[in-house]
């Protein structure tokens, strides 16, 4: 005999009301990661040593520019994502806590799009 409701047993939800939700999201944006980040080093390794120019002619290319934008979002959810657990895991204080989340959300917002910002200027650039 659990502590569970019946209903919550039927909707499988916990005390979070969330379920698995959030651990499943987590698990994916982390297997997406993987080949955006080898993608994102493999440029890296790629442009070791270009000059300025050739750099901003590789993200110019539309291939290139696309997966650093989605290497960019997937990396920025998925750091909100494991930047939220540790914030309600270990933030008691519930006034504390939602600041905390709110922070974390406008800091992970603001890096991502001033990364995709940065990527979509200098693709569409002159």
């Amino acid at each position: 005999m659990g502590l569970r409701t019946p209903l919550g047993r039927a909707r499988g939800l916990g005390t979070g009301h969330s379920g698995t939700e959030h651990f499943w999201r987590e698990r994916v944006t982390s297997l997406a990661g993987v080949p955006l980040v080898a993608f994102v080093i493999i440029f890296i390794v790629a442009m070791n040593g270009a000059d300025y120019v050739s750099v901003i002619q590789a993200i110019h290319n539309p291939f290139v520019a696309i997966g650093l934008v989605l290497a960019i979002f997937n990396l920025a959810y998925h750091m909100w994502l494991g930047m939220q657990v540790v914030v309600e895991d270990y933030v008691a204080s519930k006034p504390r806590r939602t600041a905390t989340l709110l922070a974390s959300t406008f800091y992970c917002t603001a890096v991502a799009l001033a990364a995709v910002y940065a990527v979509l200027k200098i693709s569409f650039g002159n």
